[in-house]
């Protein structure tokens, strides 16, 4: 496996890696032992960055690696983050990015995963009405501590980041990126470039758009995020679909699968982007890992960009709900 820099001056990591989400039931039911066996692929393939949250499962995904890493503690580099809260009766998702909520958010990531320092902790969502610089100097504190490494931000503005990383260097940050979400093409990506910040795209397979086998919403169980999602209800997954369908048939072309693929095509779009796709399943990592060593040229770059240009997804990537903490820009 290929490396990446994870920042001006971080560690090098795998140029896949692995997004946890799924760990905490995000796709729907799973087990710690079939967590544990992806993981184990995950290794074996050199898949060694893990992306996790508190608020995954509620605690569960960072479990799940902590159990699997326990005695082997520095397989991975581990990132992780706080920053949302949910309450416990109706499960409303509010920010709270003040030093009090982060230093417990933190204290309990620390705890589910079993280490006494995090690789790279985020702030999952940014408190709006709370200053950047003012989040910037409590995680500095973190760090003082000997309590995280690194510091990032997710779905932030670029803007933000410039006032963020003008207090302290800030080593990711974490936004969707794929084939049907560009928006970080609107500035991010040139700005942590720019910066020496790593780039680091989550959901880059469109959340199992491109898989091989399409997804069938018909199927999804009521915890999965997709229910309901705007992309994946009617009329606008069937338009998706007919669009992915042909990126799938240009995949068998070039002899190879759509998620490696789409993952080479993120791959190409920076030296600093760091790609982590999701996955519950073992036997889907070999793909994943595959865009690493996959080049594209020219033509088949534009080709790509021909069968899915820019902006062709139908329906937002989140609900009105869900997009409520995401800093929006451009």
């Amino acid at each position: 496996m290929h490396k990446r820099q994870l920042g001006r001056d971080g560690p090098m990591v795998g140029a896949i890696g692995l997004g946890c989400w799924s760990f905490g039931g995000a796709y729907g039911p799973t087990t710690e032992a079939e967590s544990h066996e992806t993981l184990a692929r995950a290794l074996d393939l050199g898949i060694d960055f893990l992306d996790t949250a508190d608020v995954y499962g509620k605690g569960v995904s960072e479990q799940v690696i902590g159990t699997f890493i326990k005695g082997r503690a520095r397989a991975f580099t581990i990132a992780s983050k706080g920053g949302i809260r949910r309450d416990p009766q109706t499960n409303e998702r509010t920010t709270d990015n003040s030093p009090e909520h982060l230093a417990s958010a933190l204290d309990s990531s620390l705890r589910n995963l079993g280490v006494e320092r995090i690789d790279l902790y985020y702030i999952h969502r940014r408190e709006q009405s709370r200053p950047i610089e003012e989040v910037m100097q409590t995680l500095v504190g973190f760090r003082e501590a000997g309590k995280i490494d690194r510091i990032g931000f997710s779905e932030i503005a670029p803007a933000s980041l410039r006032r963020a990383h003008a207090v302290h260097p800030v080593a990711a940050v974490q936004s969707e990126y794929s084939l049907w979400s560009r928006m970080p093409d609107l500035g991010m990506v040139q700005a942590c470039r720019e910066l020496g910040v790593a780039f680091v795209a989550f959901s880059p397979l469109a959340r199992g758009m491109f898989a091989s086998a399409a997804p069938d919403p018909s199927t999804f169980e009521q915890s999965d995020f997709r229910t309901g999602n705007p992309r994946f209800v009617e009329p606008n997954f069937s338009a998706n679909l007919r669009y992915v369908e042909r990126f799938k048939d240009y995949a068998r072309e070039l002899g190879t699968t759509p998620a490696t693929l789409a993952l080479a095509w993120t791959l190409h779009r920076g030296e600093h982007i760091i790609p982590i796709p999701g996955t519950r399943s073992a036997r889907h990592l070999a793909e994943d890992a595959a865009a690493a060593d996959l080049s594209l040229d020219a033509a088949e770059l534009a080709e790509i960009e021909r069968i899915l240009p820019c902006g062709f997804a139908h329906g937002d990537r989140y609900t009105p709900q869900g997009a409520v903490t995401v800093e929006r820009y451009c």
